[in-house]
């Protein structure tokens, strides 16, 4: 984990600089995801769930309401560089594998996948 801390934390001035969004459950944030900027694509940077709340809908709830963003913005297409263990959760919300990027150590890679939305029937308000 000392390898990837400072790819992990996010900090106040992230958060300034980033759309970030939690799932709240009573009073305690269960998970939440952050989205850089790039044009008409979007990069997930941080999509993370409590681990005790996997498996129970937070994940899910946390990637349409993604979805309900990049609508909002118009927006084309979500690249999400994930977690190995993520990968299957991305590809069962649709997302397909487009590539892999060198991770930490080296000999690591970290799979590549998009989100491309349809933005037809769209309307700008």
């Amino acid at each position: 984990m000392r390898l990837w801390k400072a790819d992990l934390t996010v900090t106040p001035a992230y958060i300034l600089d980033h759309p970030v969004y939690c799932a709240v459950y009573g009073s305690c944030v269960v998970g939440f995801y952050a989205l850089s900027d790039r044009g008409t694509t979007r990069e997930l940077e941080h999509m993370w769930v409590l681990p005790t709340r996997m498996g129970s809908g937070v994940g899910r709830a946390l990637f349409a309401h993604l979805l309900e963003q990049l609508h909002a913005t118009r927006t084309a297409s979500v690249r999400i560089a994930s977690d190995p263990n993520a990968e299957g959760f991305y590809r069962r919300m649709g997302a397909r594998r487009v590539g892999r990027v060198p991770s930490r150590p080296a000999g690591r890679y970290l799979p590549v996948l998009a989100f491309r939305l349809r933005l037809s029937g769209w309307r700008n308000r």
